[in-house]
């Protein structure tokens, strides 16, 4: 059988509310994004695991609140008039792997400005991370105080429902037909993590695609290996 190129014809990430699956493992976030602008304080932080749907939920409130989104690492990138210039009238904030400004000194004084900046004005900012601000390694100790009076709403690891439902939409997401014993044999065997999920069903869908092969049971048997999958 002659192979086919394997093009890769997922589209880009939707960050629509259809889109977004809640869980038990998410509701907490969910409810703390739902409930701006009534938060206690000026800044608030989203904690969890790669591909838990931080990001996700950073661009529902964005949307919602019409919020700047930056990612952590642009902080070190421009200089403090240049951040003010691409706020103008915006005064809500999302920094996405916000994390990234720790031991960056100008990122910390960006942070830490912009911070001041949204609290003066009555302003919102929205981190996200994988971990809570009081691990973060700042330097700067007036940002480390501000950071640790920050709300957190954490994301917990996803549980089977979650776990089934991503891979669904990530099959469906790519044109790819499945059936349920293709979900409950990986959902079985897979590393808990919705970042785990999106890596297995490309590999599964370039393979499939390669060999010009249906997803089944079969075909995840002879990847297992590559897949990283356990005995189930």
């Amino acid at each position: 059988m002659s192979k086919q190129l394997p093009f890769d014809l997922a589209g880009p990430p939707s960050y629509g509310r259809a889109d977004f699956l809640p869980a038990e493992a998410n509701a907490t976030a969910l409810a703390w994004v739902d409930r701006w602008p009534d938060w206690p304080g000026p800044a608030s932080v989203l904690v969890g695991p790669a591909g838990s749907g931080k990001t996700h939920l950073l661009h529902l409130w964005a949307a919602r609140a019409q919020a700047l989104y930056l990612q952590g690492a642009a902080l070190d990138q421009p200089d403090l008039a240049t951040l003010f210039d691409m706020l103008g009238d915006v005064r809500q904030v999302a920094v996405d792997e916000a994390d990234a400004v720790a031991g960056r000194p100008h990122a910390e004084q960006q942070l830490f400005h912009l911070y001041n900046w949204l609290r003066e004005r009555g302003g919102s900012l929205l981190l996200a991370s994988r971990t809570a601000p009081a691990r973060w390694r700042v330097q700067l100790p007036d940002l480390a105080s501000r950071l640790r009076a920050a709300a957190v709403a954490e994301i917990g690891a996803p549980d089977d429902a979650l776990l089934s439902a991503v891979l669904v939409k990530l099959f469906h997401d790519r044109q790819v037909a499945i059936t349920e014993d293709v979900v409950q044999y990986l959902v079985r065997r897979m590393e808990r993590s919705l970042s785990a999920a999106g890596a297995i069903v490309a590999r599964i869908d370039r393979r499939a695609l390669a060999e010009q092969r249906a997803v089944s049971v079969k075909l995840l048997r002879d990847m297992a290996p590559e897949l990283g999958l356990g005995e189930g």
